[in-house]
């Protein structure tokens, strides 16, 4: 798998951005836009059905076909 930058800063950052702010030069960060609840709700719906629906049409062996798939994909199998 990749690896992940970790979201943890480097404790020199920290410290610049500490003196950027005591002293008034850094700028606050912008709000974050609050989600739709209604467009959550009804993605979160079809998304609940999707999964579920799709697995109950595919046949064992297909299941097996895709699964084997993505492993390879996934782990570079051969």
């Amino acid at each position: 798998m990749l690896k992940r930058s970790s979201k943890t800063r480097d404790l020199n950052q920290i410290a610049f951005d500490v003196v950027r702010m005591s002293t008034g030069e850094a700028r606050p960060e912008p709000p974050t836009p609050e989600k739709n609840p209604a467009a959550v709700a009804l993605g979160r719906l079809g998304g609940m059905k999707g999964g579920a629906a799709r697995a109950k049409k595919l046949t064992a062996k297909k299941r097996s076909e895709i699964a084997k798939k993505a492993a390879k994909t996934r782990w570079g199998y051969s």
